[in-house]
């Protein structure tokens, strides 16, 4: 693996910006879709898929490659932006998200498109996907790492803490959890709809190794993953502190913005705003 320094960071950085492109782009397309969750998981998107996975685009059923579970399934615009910029397939593909036939639909299907390790659509079932794998890493001595995606809201799912007692019960270290704590949900704000914290806490006292972190800052999300690959008695959760519509002035904090289609002249404003964080961090570099 590369080392981190200053000039893959802001690479990281710019990339998760024409991410954040794509997703508005796909969207608006679509006519429908999940927005302010897929732009808030841009950063830890560029930092696993381009400086942490251990992957093969060109052999995506690759044995001993790390696998990527997407639990909160409904932010599959960003994993698809991320998978056609790192080589699974063409990027004009991206462009099909919920047509009919498209590969890309609005929940992602095992099977269907290279670099899709799990289906996922009811929310609460990617930490046990993930256990299992895990489990079957350590019985078959595989030294591959899984890394579960979730999003906060899905901690109110009674599946989610069966999955992280499992998880604790069989020490299973090779297991990576990032929440995206955005704290908006369909209906409102989590602690409205129905309070999560303390949830450092909680995990603890579930025998998890917790970190918390900026889910926008590069090295944060990097220093984080690096340190669960240290821990060996136990699973690690890293929960991304982040702003759901990420990049997009008018969407930022509003939780309206997880799903809701656009406004006539609304896609343009939000490509506009982006473009232009784009160049400052090119600027910035150069």
């Amino acid at each position: 693996m590369d080392v981190l320094h200053e000039k893959k960071v802001k690479f990281l950085e710019e990339l998760a910006i024409k991410l954040r492109e794509d997703v508005i782009l796909m969207v608006s397309r679509a006519g429908s879709g999940h927005i302010a969750g897929p732009l808030d998981m841009a950063e830890i998107f560029a930092t696993l898929y381009f400086h942490v996975l251990n992957h093969n685009p060109k052999d995506p059923n690759w044995p001993d490659r790390d696998r990527v579970v997407l639990s909160n399934g409904h932010i599959c615009p960003i994993l698809y932006a991320t998978l056609a910029r790192a080589g699974y397939f063409k990027r004009e593909e991206i462009f099909t998200l919920r047509k009919l036939g498209s590969r890309l639909q609005g929940h992602p299907h095992r099977g269907v498109l290279p670099g899709v390790e799990t289906t996922s659509g009811p929310l609460g079932l990617g930490l046990s996907q993930a256990c299992g794998i895990a489990l079957s890493a350590r019985l078959d001595n595989k030294k591959y790492r899984i890394y579960c995606l979730m999003s906060d809201a899905e901690q109110q799912e009674g599946n989610t803490w069966e999955a992280v007692m499992f998880a604790s019960k069989y020490k299973l270290s090779n297991i990576t959890a990032i929440i995206d704590r955005n704290n908006i949900q369909i209906d409102g704000f989590t602690e409205n709809v129905m309070p999560l914290e303390p949830l450092k806490e909680k995990y603890e006292s579930f025998g998890w190794h917790v970190i918390e972190i900026n889910g926008h800052d590069i090295y944060q999300i990097y220093s984080a993953i690096a340190e669960s690959w240290a821990i060996f008695e136990k699973p690690t959760v890293i929960i991304a502190h982040t702003i759901p519509g990420k990049g997009v002035g008018f969407m930022e904090y509003d939780y309206l913005w997880h799903s809701k289609p656009f406004k006539p002249g609304e896609a343009e404003k939000a490509l506009k705003e982006l473009r232009s964080l784009r160049g400052k961090i090119r600027g910035e570099h150069e």
